[in-house]
């Protein structure tokens, strides 16, 4: 066996940790309601694999319902490929039932599923207010691009910067700026 010289170890665990990273943010899941987004680890199986294809050319928009006081489920686009078995799900779960519907939990049930993933750090109590009561609208990513809508108030100063730290009166081309200390996209 030869011997690693310093630069070759480097460069090897320059890649390593370069594809541990790749990998842990490949295997995320944003999902979005109104303004809010949370993330969910996603599960590795070939259901969320499917997931994450469909996802990467563009976010899908699910219908989610209230169903049985525990979960919110909706129909995804198209079928994912299952994979299920009997599961005692908790709230931050979220499952794929009947190969279509995705289900996201509150509260807890058993039943047959296949495992997409699990929403990081979200309480039950966390989870109701962010899913909301009733039908809601859910965006699902495998991207965040870290832009946020604006809400300001028209009364206070609106303070604009360009990408390279000008101030600005206000945006002048569509584009990317930073209103009132958040990114933003601007179309114009």
């Amino acid at each position: 066996m030869l011997p690693i010289d310093r630069t070759a170890r480097f460069i090897l665990v320059f890649i390593s940790l370069t594809a541990t990273i790749m990998t842990m943010a490949q295997n995320k899941l944003y999902l979005t309601v109104g303004n809010r987004t949370m993330t969910a680890t996603l599960a590795e199986n070939a259901a969320t694999r499917s997931l994450a294809r469909l996802l990467e050319s563009e976010p899908v928009t699910v219908n989610m319902s209230d169903y049985g006081s525990f979960e919110k489920v909706g129909e995804l686009p198209q079928s994912l490929p299952a994979s299920d078995s009997r599961i005692t799900a908790t709230p931050g779960d979220i499952m794929l039932y009947q190969g279509q519907n995705m289900v996201i939990f509150y509260g807890s049930n058993t039943w047959s599923y296949t495992p997409l993933g699990k929403i990081d750090g979200m309480t039950a109590a966390s989870l109701r207010e962010f899913l909301g009561n009733g039908n809601v609208d859910m965006t699902l990513s495998v991207s965040n691009t870290g832009l946020a809508d604006v809400d300001y108030d028209k009364e206070e100063e609106r303070i604009v910067y360009d990408l390279q730290g000008n101030r600005l009166a206000e945006p002048h081309t569509s584009g990317i700026y930073i209103i009132n200390g958040k990114k933003v996209f601007i179309k114009i």
